[in-house]
């Protein structure tokens, strides 16, 4: 139950098949982000949208449920999978606040931080060994952080200020699923997500809660869909893929949301967000190779001695 088995042509390597899934984790988030800022749009209130978000997750996990059976929910962590999850639902709702008051490309490079925080966390949390090439990287991205948002030089909204926030708790739940994954597959840990953050959604939506239209129920069951869906590709992505090849294309994200942004709603971004997107994804990037490249020789090191 680790991932997708699927049969592939000979010329689909494990690197491409990575890059594909990479960049339809890109394509599904962007447009999930675009979709929440549509609704938000409409008068739907972003705390609502997020409970709508993560209940329609049910269609995949019963999928998940057909194609691997009842043993999905076999875990010794359930405990932890209900501090991931509430942890998740501060995150989003936080999130989806500030994507609502925010253009879309900013938002979405702004979100690149969140690698950046887990970093700083692994250090703080976990007693990771952080050098110097890694901290001038995570000086670099934050850097790329205040060039977007300008402190001093322009007003700082609350929009960007929400979404650097929920990508200081987002990076903290990383580490949360970094040691669930230790010992509990990705189908399970993805289904826990969907059954604990669903009623946890559903109290700051009760506060602000209308019903919705006809239209606005098929797009929660697409968005639903899409960011469920999204965990899974994001995975398969890094389980088949060799990170150094695979990440980049993550940037991809930037990308599609300037163009959704620009034709959808009439955004188009300064020069300020692609300057600062460029360094907080490099910074992202590099930390995450330098810490697989480190944990492998590792290992090589701790085999080399047994």
């Amino acid at each position: 139950m680790q991932g997708f088995t699927t049969s592939r042509p000979a010329w689909l390597t494990g690197n491409i098949q990575g890059m594909l899934w990479m960049l339809t984790t890109a394509v599904l988030i962007v447009t999930m982000h675009t979709l929440i800022r549509h609704v938000a749009q409409q008068g739907m209130h972003p705390f609502e949208i997020g409970f709508f978000r993560t209940f329609f997750g049910a269609p995949v996990v019963m999928v998940l449920i057909a194609r691997y059976g009842w043993s999905i929910f076999r875990t010794e962590q359930v405990r932890v999978h209900g501090i991931r999850s509430f942890g998740h639902v501060i995150a989003m709702m936080m999130f989806f606040l500030g994507l609502s008051m925010t253009p879309l490309a900013t938002a979405n490079a702004l979100a690149f931080t969140a690698p950046l925080f887990a970093a700083v966390l692994a250090v703080l949390v976990l007693g990771e060994t952080f050098r110097w090439r890694r901290s001038l990287a995570l000086l670099f991205g934050c850097a790329g952080t205040l060039v977007i948002i300008r402190p001093g030089v322009t007003d700082v909204g609350l929009g960007p200020i929400l979404i650097v926030g929920s990508s200081f708790i987002w990076g903290l739940i990383l580490i949360v699923i970094k040691s669930l994954g230790r010992r509990d597959a990705t189908p399970t840990i993805v289904t826990y997500m969907v059954l604990f953050m669903s009623p946890l959604a559903l109290i700051p939506a009760l506060f602000v809660w209308q019903w919705p239209t006809t239209e606005q129920y098929l797009i929660f069951l697409l968005m639903g869909t899409m960011g469920t869906v999204a965990h899974l590709t994001l995975t398969q992505a890094l389980r088949v893929g060799e990170a150094v090849v695979v990440m980049p294309m993550d940037f991809f994200k930037l990308v599609w949301a300037a163009a959704l942004g620009f034709i959808i709603f009439g955004e188009l971004p300064d020069v300020y967000t692609w300057v600062g997107g460029v360094m907080i994804f490099a910074s992202a990037t590099y930390i995450a190779l330098r810490e697989r490249a480190v944990n492998r020789a590792r290992i090589k090191q701790e085999n080399a001695k047994a």
